[in-house]
């Protein structure tokens, strides 16, 4: 089974127009690691999906509470899309890749319980990313300015997640 599953789109929601590059370089690795992971193509393949498109917005300091996330089927594909919070400014590149597998496996726990398959396989063993991160295809979309007693809420909403990549 060497046939790729899953298909990852990656954006970020800015205040200031810049994205994360190194943290959206080291979710991208994550899921490359597991779209290659024998044990995790056997147990999508139990899915009887052809694919997953995993959209992953990064959005500021806080994450939203679970579930915040859009998952639905749509022909053959499961189409998901998740917020995911930002690591600490300055967190080294072995830091983003064990944020960055653990954000995805939870991601993934939340797929499988949404559609009651069996239990995950082991994560692969998170390893640094690539270091050139313009490699990296994201969608960057400014947000307007929120109230401050709201920001504690996260950024984004249910429905601009849903249409976040179009």
């Amino acid at each position: 089974m060497d046939e790729f599953w899953l298909h990852p789109r990656l954006g970020t929601a800015t205040r200031d127009g810049l994205a994360p590059r190194h943290y959206l370089v080291a979710l991208q690795h994550a899921v490359q690691t597991l779209d290659a992971d024998p044990r995790w193509q056997r147990w999508w393949h139990g899915s009887g999906l052809g694919g997953c498109e995993l959209g992953i917005v990064t959005e500021g300091r806080l994450d939203h509470l679970r579930p915040s996330a859009d998952i639905r089927r749509v022909d053959d594909l499961l189409r998901a899309n998740f917020t995911c919070e930002l690591p600490p400014v300055g967190a080294d590149r072995d830091e983003l890749a064990r944020r960055a597998t653990t954000e995805v496996r939870t991601m993934f726990e939340v797929i499988r319980e949404a559609m009651a398959l069996p239990d995950l396989p082991p994560t692969p063993e998170p390893s640094a990313p690539p270091g050139d991160a313009d490699e990296v295809p994201v969608t960057a979309k400014s947000l307007p300015s929120i109230p401050r007693e709201l920001e504690q809420q996260g950024y984004l909403t249910l429905t601009q997640v849903q249409d976040f990549f179009g």
